[in-house]
């Protein structure tokens, strides 16, 4: 049984083209055209339709690239070898045929034009039975598992991007084709080599889709507006590693990428943007939905070749490691924002010295790990991480105390930035975040803290770069542009007439001096703070070692009196006066680990906030409430009147 006449082969056949679409905002909307045909064919939510555009996008994508280098490859006189071939190429199986375009001999969609002939049911059979077990295969053996030691990088790339897809979800061939036609319209040209690719942009809206408050891919999303805040912060530069050990949909990474690449400009040398698209980014990320999608995020962001390791980096278990292996033992950025409130278990514990289910304390302890030492002069790696307020305040816990000990001791914790609440909200109702910016290599001395917890973030007004106070380059933006949710009525209040707003982005380069506090800034002197914590605990730590001395005593006697089988009454009080000593020594302990452990409390509490009290008399407070009750009373009346 044939289907019915394809009119986009039909109209194919008169040799159209792709047609233009002009800017970022036109490729948005005909990207969610798309979206809602998927919408329409069993693709209802974002955590099902944007799994399986990514593969169908990439593969588009891919095909163009590989035209373009091909072209590239012959005019140099050069031999090209493609990752893929016929008939698995998106111009074999996918474009609209095309009688009068050939591409190696044959026209455009030949391989589509023959399974539409084939009748209903036969692209899907291809799909499913031919196109992706070959994929599949690409870098692992379908039979043995084992890698496949013949797989070109790209290759590699290309089988890991395809292992979440088992098979086609759209549910017809009628709206599959409709999508490939409106995919194959995505056309090369919108690709920039210098910068990034035009579609990253519109992907990042789909994976924000994800990322939406009730759905579970909030926990892989965070905002961009918040990393490229981060990324402008600690600035990496051509050259450097960044790496991200969660990394979720890639937002870290391809920001970055994106904000090296602006700094290089139009005319980078070869050999730098080769190591920028190859050998400068890492991460890593355990879900099995998530990092196809990861690989897809950054080679369309202009990452030819990402280095992404799969599996759970705590537990330092790899599902797939073959992307991986050029990876330097350090880095010298981390960029990264690890899940909220996550327990694991005792097979990554065991892999830290402070043993703990917390997720994010065990991630805190592998990037202390993971950065780069200070050597020959330079500074150490640097990172800007996301951490939930609960581990910045926590104490009661040995494994948080000991590795924010570490931390300060290890690195220089030079900034914290309290974030609005609501700003993760996809990722946990009610959850308090901070950024933390830090350098290994040094002791912390002081740390600068930067209050936007008075922000009001909600859906309507999400966090954005302003709210830094950056401008879309990292500069510091003018006091007209910054949002009305930042600066509120600080400009009419008397003391700041003629002053400059005290952004983040215009305090943080003062920080370390007194010129960097202000209402939303202020600095902790760390090392004042410890040393008055060891004087404050040295009462009870030579109390711990009086009593201690005058114990030794008192069992040698106990331990007389039993040898000797003495009167029970004296061996009694002997063993009253031990416990009472061991009594007064866990005492004393306890009160010298307090004070110790007060000391990695690393809240952010703004001490410039005003205290606003009610100096209200009783009385007064009463009138008030009778006059809002008449207040109530007369509107009713009114109402009453009126009806």
């Amino acid at each position: 049984m044939k289907s019915k006449p394809d009119k986009t082969l039909e109209t194919s056949k008169k040799g159209k083209t792709p047609k233009s679409i002009a800017s970022t905002q036109s490729l948005s909307s005909f990207v969610k055209a798309i979206c809602d045909v998927m919408r329409r064919s069993n693709c209802a939510s974002a955590l099902q339709y944007v799994p399986e555009l990514t593969w169908i996008l990439f593969l588009r994508i891919l095909d163009a690239q590989e035209h373009k280098a091909r072209e590239e490859a012959e005019a140099l006189g050069n031999d090209y070898s493609a990752a893929l071939t016929a008939p698995y190429r998106w111009q074999d199986w996918a474009a609209p045929f095309v009688a009068d375009t050939l591409s190696e001999g044959k026209p455009i969609g030949w391989k589509r034009k023959e399974l539409f002939e084939a009748g209903d049911g036969k692209l899907f059979e291809f799909i499913n039975n031919e196109l992706l077990p070959h994929l599949h295969s690409l870098d692992v053996d379908l039979i043995t598992q084992l890698p496949n030691v013949n797989a070109s990088r790209k290759q590699r790339v290309i089988g890991r991007i395809m292992t979440a897809v088992e098979k086609v979800r759209v549910d017809s061939e009628t709206n599959l084709r409709d999508i490939l036609d409106k995919v194959h319209e995505i056309h090369i040209d919108h690709i920039d080599d210098t910068h990034f690719f035009t579609l990253s942009q519109v992907y990042e809206d789909l994976l924000l889709k994800m990322g939406e408050k009730n759905s579970d891919g909030g926990q892989f999303f965070t905002p961009r507006e918040v990393i490229r805040g981060m990324v402008h912060v600690l600035d990496p530069q051509a050259g450097e590693t960044v790496y991200d050990p969660c990394c979720g949909t890639g937002g870290f990474l391809a920001v970055a990428f994106e904000h090296i690449s602006r700094n290089l400009g139009n005319a980078p040398a070869a050999t730098i943007l080769d190591a920028l698209k190859h050998d400068t980014f890492f991460g890593r990320e355990k879900e099995n939905l998530v990092f196809p999608i990861a690989l897809a995020n950054l080679i369309l962001h202009g990452i030819d070749q990402p280095n992404l390791w799969h599996g759970n980096t705590l537990t330092n278990r790899p599902t797939y490691g073959g992307l991986f292996e050029q990876a330097p033992p350090t880095f010298d950025v981390i960029l990264t924002n690890p899940p909220f409130g996550g327990k694991e278990g005792s097979d990554a514990q065991k892999n830290y010295s402070f043993e703990t289910g917390s997720t994010q304390v065990l991630f805190l302890q592998h990037i202390l790990a993971e950065l780069k030492a200070p050597l020959d002069g330079k500074a150490g790696g640097r990172c800007g991480i996301v951490l939930d307020e609960g581990l910045l305040f926590r104490n009661n816990e040995s494994a948080f105390v000991e590795t924010k000990r570490k931390l300060v001791d290890e690195c220089d914790l030079w900034c914290i930035v309290s974030l609005p609440g609501g700003v993760f909200s996809t990722a946990g109702a009610g959850v308090k975040t901070n950024l933390l910016f830090f350098t290994k290599g040094k002791k912390t001395e002081r740390i600068w803290y930067y209050d936007l917890s008075q922000v009001k973030i909600g859906k309507k007004s999400p966090m954005t770069l302003a709210h830094f106070g950056f401008d879309k380059q990292g500069g510091v933006l003018a006091d007209a542009d910054l949002p009305r949710t930042l600066t509120g009525d600080w400009f009419e209040q008397e003391d700041n007439q003629g002053k400059p707003f005290p952004s983040f982005a215009r305090l943080r380069t003062k920080h370390g001096t007194p010129d960097a506090d202000s209402d939303f800034s202020w600095t902790i002197g760390f090392a004042a703070r410890r040393a008055k914590a060891q004087a404050d605990m040295l009462p009870f730590l030579d109390a711990v070692k009086n009593l201690s001395e005058e114990l030794l005593p008192l069992k040698e006697k106990l331990k007389t009196l039993k040898k000797d089988k003495a009167d029970k009454g004296k061996v009694a009080i002997v063993e009253e006066a031990i416990k009472a000593k061991e009594k007064a020594i866990r005492e004393a302990q306890t009160k010298a680990a307090d004070i110790d452990a007060s000391v990695y409390d690393l809240k952010a509490v703004n001490p410039h906030i005003k205290a606003i009290s009610d100096t209200r008399t009783v009385l007064e407070i009463i009138d008030t409430i009778n006059l809002q009750g008449q207040i109530v009373a007369t509107a009713m009346n009114n109402l009453r009147g009126l009806l």
